[in-house]
């Protein structure tokens, strides 16, 4: 239904001079979008209130309005000589709108609010669009959607994954807001939160963990307590990024999340010592970013102080789960077998604190635009790490663009995992056969076929040198039918 409205907003900004990429694209669609949503929350509270008898005070008010601004309207039709256009329109955004939006943080009475996440987004964020007669052109175009069933939601939230899924694909740091969601889906079905459980991803990026979760928990036979539980006190999640924020803000509205709990902050400045049993998460799924170089006041936060910042999330992940809660972390296959100090001590951490059960093995391509495999770690808290269960997931087929990373691709892995079935991809490893001193994990399948044996260089220049005396035999034999 709302397909072709969204590729009439791509049409009108590629016309946008402003707008220069994929990233682009996406974090200004979200501002207009985010505010759309805002109008038809407020007008179904609104109506909501009225029914009740009650008095409703609105988030937005005056010319700041969704109707009062992007889309006035008399007796239900848009109403031209009310809309401001141009750079009227331009210079209201910059200069009326946005600084009006931005103060919310200030005067929001808690971080968890509605009213602080605008403040947020509306302090990070620029308005990109140059031209007022494309921003009109697109403001019509989002005025048309409506975010008021779940159906609406559904089938905008898979579109604007679409377009995540774009960002994510088109290079340089896209790839960062994006983790394939077949392979998130997989380890949510190996975690198996429920109900009353609580989630966590301290990088959240586009909020693919949370609202693929979301999905997964949300059923048809949800009790009322139930539906309120999984809307405000499941879902956790903390960004760093002022456009991943608002991406995943956005994306966990159009999931259902009315209010998501995501903080703009970076976890890494949390000193992991001061993390209390309040703090603490029965299910954390994440994909930290990869390299970095981390300033030493944010090492200083951590026991094994290293500048790679996925060393520096694991450790906050470790302390951030409660005792006998679940994990499932993406990380470099070469976290398994570096042999530098702190990565040592991190794999020796994790086997004593916590019982590292799977490690999921991930091709080569499963992030696109990624140069490097990844792992899965899958680990419980608690108790030390006794035998680790590995799977090499092979699809079969090169890992592209045009070939992603698919729900079936994964469907053996989930099944074996459940009673760490031993197969041609898959085999167990006792912590106690570990090299004692390394604590080296690579992936080495005893399982699968050997390799033929290289020929020695001998043998393959005698075979060159016969194959280019066959050549001359057959050339002269040619020669003499002349």
């Amino acid at each position: 239904m709302y397909e072709n409205a969204f590729n009439s907003i791509e049409r009108e900004l590629r016309n946008e001079d402003g707008i220069a990429n994929e990233l682009d694209y996406v974090e200004q669609i979200s501002w207009v979008q985010f505010l759309k949503y805002l109008h038809d929350l407020e007008t179904e509270r609104r109506d909501r209130a009225e029914l009740d008898g009650e008095t409703y005070t609105p988030i937005i008010d005056g010319p700041f309005r969704w109707d009062r601004w992007a889309a006035p309207k008399v007796n239900g039709a848009f109403d031209h000589n009310a809309a401001m256009i141009g750079e009227d329109l331009i210079t209201f955004v910059d200069q009326k709108l946005f600084p009006y939006l931005a103060t919310f943080r200030q005067s929001a009475t808690s971080a968890k609010t509605i009213h602080y996440k605008i403040g947020e987004i509306f302090t990070e964020l620029r308005n990109k669009f140059r031209s007022g007669y494309i921003l009109r052109d697109v403001l019509e175009v989002v005025d048309s959607l409506s975010f008021n069933t779940q159906a609406e939601r559904h089938e905008l939230s898979q579109l604007y994954e679409t377009r995540i899924r774009r960002m994510g694909n088109a290079g340089r740091n896209g790839g960062e807001y994006y983790t394939p969601r077949p392979l998130i889906r997989a380890m949510i079905k190996v975690t198996a939160p429920k109900i009353g459980e609580t989630i966590y991803d301290g990088a959240v990026g586009s909020a693919g963990f949370l609202c693929e979760a979301y999905d997964y928990m949300r059923r048809d036979d949800l009790t009322a307590s139930e539906f309120q539980t999984l809307q405000t006190k499941t879902f956790f999640g903390q960004e760093k990024k002022s456009l991943a924020y608002i991406i995943g803000i956005m994306n966990m509205v159009l999931h259902g999340i009315e209010a998501p709990n995501i903080l703009h902050t970076n976890s890494l400045n949390e000193n992991v010592m001061d993390i209390q049993e309040k703090d603490r998460h029965d299910i954390i799924l994440a994909n930290p970013p990869f390299g970095g170089g981390e300033r030493r006041e944010v090492q200083q936060n951590f026991p094994i102080r290293t500048g790679e910042t996925a060393y520096l999330f694991l450790q906050h992940f470790i302390r951030k789960l409660r005792a006998g809660g679940r994990a499932a972390v993406v990380i470099k296959n070469t976290f398994l077998s570096n042999t530098d100090n702190a990565s040592v001590a991190l794999r020796r951490e994790l086997l004593t604190a916590c019982t590292l059960h799977t490690i999921l093995d991930c091709p080569q391509g499963t992030f696109q635009g990624a140069g490097v495999k990844t792992v899965v770690l899958f680990f419980e808290k608690g108790a030390p790490t006794r035998d680790i269960w590995f799977y090499q997931l092979d699809p079969g087929r090169n890992m592209g663009k045009t070939n992603p990373l698919n729900d079936d691709d994964l469907a053996e892995f989930v099944t074996l995992q459940k009673g760490f079935t031993e197969g041609p991809k898959s085999w167990r490893i006792a912590r106690g056969s570990l090299d004692a001193d390394t604590l080296d994990l690579s992936v080495k399948n005893p399982n699968a076929p050997e390799a033929a044996a290289l020929r020695s260089p001998e043998v393959i220049i005698a075979d060159m040198l016969a194959r280019d005396a066959e050549t001359a035999e057959i050339l002269e034999s040619i020669r003499g039918m002349l």
